[in-house]
């Protein structure tokens, strides 16, 4: 087994290779979401009865003057049914 493999219901290491999957989840979580735009650049997931995934975003508002920032995004897949975001945590 490789450094990579995961403890058993942990999250995985950051990546910034964001599978389609991935981006499919945060696409249908955010979807109808403004005032804000996220963007992801790095994924952590853990599996259990769904998905979880913490995206790190850079984050951009939708205001006159633009504030700049980052956020971790967290995002739950249920094996059936759409993505829901669990919490948005600005890091400062």
């Amino acid at each position: 087994m490789s450094e990579q493999t995961n403890k058993l219901g942990a999250f995985s290491p950051y990546s910034s290779e964001i599978s389609k999957a991935s981006k499919s989840a945060f696409d249908e979580a955010m979807k109808g979401l403004v005032g804000v735009r996220y963007a992801p650049v790095a994924v952590s997931h853990q599996v259990v009865s769904g998905t979880n995934y913490h995206f790190f975003c850079n984050t951009e508002s939708a205001t006159r003057q633009p504030v700049i920032g980052a956020a971790i995004v967290s995002i739950y897949k249920p094996l059936e049914g759409s993505a829901i975001i669990n919490n948005i945590k600005e890091i400062n």
